[in-house]
Formats: structure tokens, C-alpha cells, sequence
């Protein structure tokens, strides 16, 4: 039975009785409220929901790089990015010559069945570089190697960070003085000479009793010379990465150092970024048992831009044993989820840590014998799948970014990358154009239902393509939304361009 109330006619705006029976109710006429009365609840929808627009605007559609490499200062000179480019490529030619290798050496989906000679590989590739190419496996392997390989010899380093930290280790105060002086000024060479990354920046030690003194005199050193050096035209971005926080005074302290340092040197207010490193487990939960990660953030006083999980030290802050520190520990995912639940629609953007195996063959030298090089070649691709399958794991938990520490790495840090996205790139672009054309209703393709929540996710899937430069715009294009309603990044509005027949 149902309660139902129902008005008295005579007296509309007094509920006459409560009316109980299976069958229909005959409801007299209701009051209409007047705008005076509805204007208390609008108001305070809109405060609340401004509020939320505010702190959450939504997913980015600049770009974000999709690796950071860092590497000790001892070792950071002009022409660093090209250097490093270079070992990638050489990297790639001598462990992956075509793609049937590549793809053998990360164990893709169809690669048993992919030639086993030269000639044959060199017929395939022949075939599948035709347009009319059937989307299959060796197709996939074969995309993702000239996708990888064009990234490498373009800008195979995204993003770079000079390391003064774990990095670069404990060294006398003349020895660090002196690299902090060298390296700004060789970051400032490469920024005249317009050869630096996209992104760069510096780590510096933490804030901690023991290193906070020889951690500021670092950033006071490199960030005034690099100032003198360019004038005071800096690298945009430039970040500051802070690791091992444990408090948010330590990125109060920070922000207001920054900030004096800009000051000093004639900075434009705010042109020096944070990135915090959430390795400990006081970044992750306060004493109070609250969420840190908030708190951390509005300490940065709007600088902070961007969240690093520390993957070991952040076990290590567990307790876990070292034989047990992985990168898909259960408690590294608890961390992971713990930055998304805070982070995530925000303007702070999450990255991922490293995966610590390194594809280093054992055997050096050119007179190598065939056991030594088949030796070689098992440990490269031993560490590439261990690296591809971390990366997958991080891309399918929501982490497009991560740290890597050897530029042998990067092959693998793009093909993973493009693996991710071209796999599944078939069945977000047929789910998301049968939504699109059916506007406003939710639709089935195969045994799959997409509503309009499901319906953004799969729009939030190519502007994260397309953010990495993994997806090209013909396959956004391919789904029937134009470039522009991409960059808008909401699926409601496109939905209202189609029922305005836009």
C-alpha cells in the first residue's frame, strides 16, 4: 500500500488527508510556488554547485606528458634530451630491428604467429602498410612499433627532471654547489638553443631536518643562475619536485620559499611549479586518519600541479620487505586510489612511479659470442615485459603518466602507451558513435549498455589519446565528433549539439 497525500481542494495549500489504496489517486490541484519562494534553493544550488565547478573543473585537455626521466645532476649537460634520444633509438635497433621482435619481446596477443624470417617479416610489414589493411594483431604490433619509433626520433624525452635527490645521492656541500651552478647553466643553453624538452624542472632533496638546509641552498643556486643566465625568462613549465612529504608545512614552506626566490630574482609571481612525491605514508593518511593528500595540495598555495606516487619508498614506509616491493603491490594500488579519490577532476594532475628492472644486457663489447648475445637479448626483453605489464597496469588503473629512470626504457614507455590505446580504440569509437548518433538515449553495442556516465568515460578515453599522442585526430575525427567538441571535453554537449542538429 501507498501513502499518498491529498490536497483539499477548497484549501489547496493544506493537505486534506492521507490517502491509502492499491488503485489510483485522484490528486486535486497543487500550489504553484512563486519565483520569491524558489529563489532561497536556487541560490544555494548554485553556490554549492559553483563551488564544486571551482575545485573539480573536469579533465584537462592541455597536455600532459606521458613519462618523466630523471637522471643524477652529476651527469646533466647541454644536449642532454638528444643524448638520451639517441640511446633509446640505438636501443630499439639492437633489441627490437622490426617490429615481429618488439612484439615477441613484450608478448603481444597473435606474436607466435608472427614470421620467423626476415623476408617474411619484410612481406607482412609490406602488406600492412597498405590502407586497405585488415585491424588485426600483427596490424596492432606493427602500428604501435612505427608509432614508437616516429616518437623516438621526434621526442623520445616528454619530460625531464634533473635529480639532486635519490638520483644523485649524498655528496659534499663544494660538489653539490657546484653541479646546481652547472646544470642551470646547461639547461639554460639548451633553452636558447631551443633543444630542452617539453617539460623540465628539478628535484630537489626533501624538507627534512637533515637534508631542509642543503635542499634550499640547491634551489637558490640553480633557479638564480638559470634567472641570470636567460634573463629571467625561464622554462614554462618549470617544476620543483618535493619528495618524501610528510606534513603540509613542509609545502607551505616551500611555496612561500619559492616565492621569495622569485621575488629576489624578478620572477613573474608564480612561475615556479610543485610537484609533491606521495611516498610516505603521512602523504597518504594523517594521525587523524583523514585523507592527507588534500591538505598537502592547498598548502602548495596553488602551485601545486601535480602528485607522484613513490612506489618503493612508499612500501618501504609500509614496512613491506624489500623481496616483497613491487610496483603492483596491493598497497601501492591502495596509494594509487587514495591520489584518484582526491585528485582526480581536479587541476592536479596524477603520475606513477618506476618500474626499478632495467632492460641492461650483462655482455658488453663487440666480441660477443652467440650464447652471450641470446643472454643479452633474454634479459633486455625479460625487463621490457616487466616494464610493458606495470605501465599497463598503471594505464588501466587511470595513471597516464609515470617516472622512468633509464632512457632504455622509453621504447618501452611509448609502446605500452599506444599499445593501450590503440587496443582499445575499435570499441570505444563504435561505442561512442552509436551513443552520439542516438543523442540523448542510451544504446547497446554487442552485450555492452552505455549511458551517459559510460558515454564520457569513452569521450574522457580519446582526449586522453589524443593528450599523450597516442590517437591521432582522423581516429577521433572517426568517431563523429569534431575537434572542437573534443577540446570541450563534455559528452552532454554534444549531445546537445545533435539534438540542435549542430
Amino acid at each position: 500500500m501507498t501513502a499518498l497525500i491529498k490536497h483539499d481542494e477548497e484549501n489547496p495549500g493544506q493537505p486534506a488527508s492521507l490517502l491509502r489504496d492499491s488503485g489510483r489517486a485522484d490528486f486535486g490541484p497543487l500550489k504553484a510556488l512563486t519565483e520569491e519562494e524558489i529563489a532561497p534553493f536556487l541560490i544555494r544550488l548554485s553556490d554549492t554547485n559553483r563551488k564544486f565547478e571551482e575545485a573539480y573543473p573536469g579533465l584537462q585537455i592541455q597536455r600532459q606528458p606521458v613519462q618523466t626521466l630523471y637522471g643524477g645532476a652529476n651527469l646533466y649537460k647541454p644536449g642532454s634530451a638528444r643524448k638520451m634520444a639517441d640511446l633509446a633509438l640505438q636501443h630499439v635497433k639492437t633489441y627490437a630491428p622490426d617490429f615481429v621482435h618488439l612484439a615477441r619481446g613484450l608478448n603481444l596477443p597473435g606474436s607466435d604467429s608472427l614470421p620467423q624470417t626476415s623476408n617474411a617479416t619484410r612481406t607482412l610489414q609490406q602488406e600492412l602498410e597498405s590502407p586497405d589493411a585488415k585491424r588485426s594483431d600483427a596490424w596492432l604490433a606493427y602500428t604501435v612499433y612505427r608509432r614508437m619509433l616516429r616518437k623516438l626520433e621526434t621526442e623520445a624525452v616528454e619530460d625531464h627532471r634533473i635529480d639532486f635527490e635519490d638520483g644523485y645521492g649524498v655528496r659534499d656541500d663544494d660538489e653539490e654547489d657546484g653541479h646546481a651552478i652547472s646544470t642551470a647553466s646547461a639547461m639554460a643553453e639548451g633553452m636558447l638553443a631551443g633543444s630542452l624538452p617539453p617539460f623540465v624542472g628539478i628535484r630537489i632533496k626533501a624538507l627534512t631536518e637533515e637534508a631542509r638546509i642543503r635542499s634550499m641552498r640547491t634551489m637558490d643556486l640553480f633557479i638564480s643562475t638559470l634567472a641570470k643566465v636567460t634573463g629571467g625568462d625561464l622554462p614554462q613549465p618549470f617544476k620543483i619536485t618535493l619528495p618524501k612529504v610528510t606534513t603540509p608545512e613542509q609545502v607551505s614552506v616551500l611555496a612561500d620559499y619559492l616565492s621569495l626566490i622569485e621575488k629576489v630574482n624578478g620572477l613573474r609571481v608564480g612561475v615556479l611549479d610543485i610537484e609533491l612525491m606521495i611516498e610516505t605514508v603521512q602523504s597518504i593518511m594523517t594521525p587523524e586518519g583523514t585523507c592527507a593528500i588534500p591538505a598537502l595540495v592547498k598548502a602548495g598555495q596553488g602551485r601545486v600541479t601535480a602528485a607522484i606516487l613513490g612506489t618503493f619508498d612508499y612500501t618501504a614506509s609500509c614496512n613491506i620487505s624489500s623481496a616483497y616491493q613491487d610496483h603492483r603491490h596491493p598497497s601501492v594500488d591502495f596509494a594509487r586510489h587514495m591520489m584518484q579519490l582526491s585528485l582526480t577532476g581536479t587541476d592536479v594532475a596524477i603520475c606513477d612511479g618506476i618500474t626499478n628492472i632495467m632492460p641492461i644486457a650483462p655482455h658488453r663489447g663487440n666480441e660477443l659470442t652467440p650464447a652471450q648475445i641470446e643472454q643479452n637479448r633474454q634479459v633486455v626483453h625479460a625487463a621490457w615485459l616487466a616494464h610493458f605489464n606495470n605501465i599497463m597496469h598503471s594505464l588501466r588503473l587511470g595513471f597516464y603518466q609515470s617516472w622512468d629512470l633509464n632512457p632504455a626504457q622509453l621504447p618501452v614507455r611509448y609502446a605500452a602507451v599506444y599499445y593501450f590505446f590503440l587496443s582499445g580504440l575499435s570499441d570505444a569509437t563504435d561505442r561512442l558513435s552509436t551513443f552520439i548518433n542516438q543523442a540523448a538515449q542510451a544504446s547497446m553495442v554487442g552485450n555492452t549498455f552505455d549511458d551517459a556516465a559510460s558515454a564520457q568515460g569513452l569521450l574522457n578515453f580519446f582526449i586522453a589519446g589524443v593528450n599523450c599522442g597516442a590517437l591521432t585526430e582522423e581516429e577521433v575525427l572517426a568517431t563523429g565528433i569534431t575537434m572542437e567538441e573534443l577540446h570541450a571535453k563534455s559528452f552532454l554537449k554534444i549531445v546537445e549539439n545533435r539534438t540542435n542538429g549542430i
